[in-house]
């Protein structure tokens, strides 16, 4: 299968759904990222798209779009649809992950819409948490106990973002692995991530 992650910014995508898709790869599926922004700081900075090249060899990534929006500036407009419509008839996925909508940072937020709108004809797609994501209660769960430490890998590709949590002597490695337990407990597992289905196809 294809599948295609769409996050704001690089390390969005392994912290919402990065264990998950390291089991895809590992059964031979191609992963496909769709990164909206331009991941940089200032004119000519690569330093997030060096990390997130990094961090997709951790993750067995086949391809990575760039949106090329500016950071904390996503927009909800066609232009940013027709963007991710491109990615999906490039990618032809069987199964799109995208940002839960509610959430406290307005790029989470308007990724999420534009998304929404731009799989209302794919069969399957589901909804991830990040750090920032509120009210989210999840029914669908994937057991990632046995690739836990490959995505903590993934995410401390991201060097430069590991401590950006705002909370003192915490770091993103710290809220993923308090996540993974937190819905391993839900879903009767040791560790896991957990998503809210757009709409998902049982095929029998």
């Amino acid at each position: 299968m294809n599948i295609l992650a769409i996050g704001s910014h690089p390390d969005d995508i392994e912290f919402g759904c990065g264990g998950t898709l390291i089991k895809y790869a590992q059964n031979g599926h191609k992963i496909h990222l769709f990164v909206m922004s331009d991941a940089s700081t200032g004119p000519g900075d690569t330093v997030r798209r060096d990390e997130q090249f990094a961090s997709n060899k951790a993750m067995g990534v086949e391809e990575i779009f760039w949106g090329g929006y500016t950071d904390t500036q996503i927009p909800v407009t066609k232009d940013a649809i027709n963007a991710i419509e491109e990615v999906i008839q490039t990618v032809s996925p069987t199964m799109i992950f995208a940002h839960y909508f509610d959430d406290t940072h307005q790029d989470h937020r308007n990724v999420s819409k534009a998304t929404a709108s731009a799989t209302r004809y794919v069969k399957n797609a589901l909804f991830y948490e990040g750090p920032t994501t509120q009210n989210f209660a999840p029914t669908v769960f994937v057991d990632i106990h046995d690739v836990l430490d490959k995505k903590l890998d993934a995410l401390a590709a991201h060097a430069s973002q590991v401590m950006k949590t705002n909370i003192e002597g915490t770091s993103i490695l710290d809220i993923a692995k308090a996540s993974a337990t937190f819905r391993g407990l839900q879903g009767r597992v040791r560790n896991a991530e957990a998503f809210i289905p757009v709409r998902l196809f049982v095929n029998i």
